[in-house]
């Protein structure tokens, strides 16, 4: 089986150096760099399956670097782990709302860093698990594989916000998503997305769903789910 490659984003050196050791031990590939500018250039190119990124960097700070890395399409899916120094209680809300997946208080132990990077990884994976699982839903046939819908056999043909939209509410039946979660689910790097045009968007999906559309509930003041 192929190491989990991990970028590490850290500019002190005892850090680094922890870092390495402790995971290296337990069989990752880490990378490290020194600043956010080598962190954005180096993800893009190569994607790692996990980020460790210090908030205080010199030049780009950890939080426009993982903002950065969200809106980026090719970027989004890996997983970020914040680096934080104890009491940064603003940064450690910012970095979660900007997309950070967990955070690990400096200093820290090694056996918790272990146990992050596990924990962090191991949810990524079922995440990724479940996006691709085929969605059967009373004659309502998702496919995220072959980015197809089919309604009692017949292919629909939505969009591709449509069809984020739909595979968004349809993983989790019952489930209210506020307008917020909608677009960040379907945002990217150079495509806007408001609160009207969510809205515009589910007019369109209810209409080409036909009978179907019904199941695509406006919760009055909330958002939007797919009725269990």
């Amino acid at each position: 089986m192929a190491r989990h490659r991990v970028l590490l984003v850290e500019d002190e050196e005892d850090i680094q150096e922890l870092v390495r050791y402790n995971l290296g031990r337990d069989g990752y590939a880490v990378e490290a760099v020194t600043s956010g500018e080598a962190a954005l250039a180096s993800a893009r190119q190569a994607p790692p399956d996990l980020i460790l990124l210090d908030i205080m960097l010199p030049g780009i700070d950890g939080l426009e670097v993982c903002r950065l890395l969200k809106a980026n399409p090719k970027t989004n899916p890996v997983p970020i782990l914040m680096l934080t120094a104890r009491g940064e209680e603003v940064d450690i809300v910012t970095g979660l709302e900007v997309g950070a997946d967990d955070y690990l208080p400096k200093p820290f132990s090694p056996k918790v860093l272990t146990a992050r990077v596990r924990a962090v990884l191991r949810r990524a994976t079922a995440a990724v698990a479940d996006a691709q699982t085929t969605i059967r839903l009373h004659d309502l046939v998702i496919d995220p594989g072959r980015h197809e819908v089919t309604v009692g056999g017949a292919a629909v043909d939505l969009t591709f916000t449509e069809f984020r939209i739909l595979h968004l509410l349809a993983r989790r039946p019952g489930w209210v998503f506020t307008r917020a979660q909608v677009i960040e689910e379907v945002r990217g790097e150079e495509y806007p997305v408001t609160d009207r045009s969510v809205d515009v968007h589910m007019v369109a999906l209810r209409r080409k769903l036909g009978e179907n559309g019904k199941y695509v509930e406006t919760v009055r003041g909330v958002g939007y789910r797919f009725r269990d």
